[in-house]
């Protein structure tokens, strides 16, 4: 492998997670697409990076297994070499009143959204300690800031994140690590695609912008968070949500 950079997104497959594929291979970035669910959609993001003269690679993990981290990451340095940008976008949710919600979905939203982030921090962290530097970009949610009624499990996964994402960055700086947390707000993806129109009436009147945010918003932001430029930021919680929080 030559010595261009390698940056793993979690959940790349769709969404976020592949607005941020797509916005990193655009910097000469090697792509490892992680997935969990769809192979077929890992597929496609891997072929538009490599029509655009860009490298990619897929290999699924479920993040929420400590295990099956440990083998991935394992596999992405024995294969690529190194790990220079980590994006810890894979995440899940389970809505629900708190009053009905069952311990399943609150235990599952937390494994995949905090743990899950915690596991790749964990993973990654010792190889770019090796590499002397590398960057950690964990996606939060401004629901993680200001909560949201009918989300209390991903809430409290999104503001774990953020805990975890300024308690990380005060241990790696020190090695040349930043790590730093994005909170999208209100992003116009297949989460949000499933919301009634009354609803997605009601989200837009409390943005001050009056609309959704694209996944290139974020992308474009993890990006900046990624490079160079970026390197005396560190333990920061970016809101990208047109103005919300």
């Amino acid at each position: 492998m030559s010595d261009e950079k390698v940056a793993v997104v979690t959940g790349a497959s769709r969404g976020i997670g592949r607005a941020i594929a797509l916005e990193l291979a655009k910097t000469g970035a090697a792509i490892v697409i992680n997935y969990n669910g769809s192979r077929e959609k890992a597929c496609e993001v891997k072929e538009k990076i490599e029509s655009e003269g860009g490298k990619a690679f897929i290999m699924s993990c479920n993040v929420a297994d400590a295990k099956a981290c440990e083998t991935f990451f394992g596999k992405v340095i024995r294969e690529l070499g190194r790990v220079d940008i980590l994006v810890n976008n894979a995440g899940i949710t389970r809505d629900g009143l708190l009053m009905r919600m069952s311990e399943e979905d609150f235990d599952q939203v937390l494994d995949v959204n905090l743990k899950g982030t915690f596991h790749c921090i964990r993973q990654v962290s010792r190889q770019m300690i090796k590499q002397k530097g590398g960057r950690i970009i964990n996606l939060s949610s401004v629901v993680g800031i200001a909560g949201n009624a009918g989300q209390a499990n991903y809430g409290a996964s999104k503001a774990g994140v953020i805990g975890l994402t300024k308690s990380a960055a005060k241990e790696l700086a020190s090695r040349n690590i930043t790590v730093n947390a994005i909170a999208p707000g209100f992003i116009d993806t297949d989460m949000t695609e499933g919301l009634s129109g009354k609803v997605k009436e009601k989200i837009i009147s409390q943005i001050p912008f009056g609309r959704l945010g694209k996944p290139e918003d974020v992308a474009k932001a993890a990006a900046f968070l990624a490079s160079d430029g970026a390197g005396y930021i560190t333990g920061q919680v970016l809101c990208v949500d047109g103005g919300m929080v």
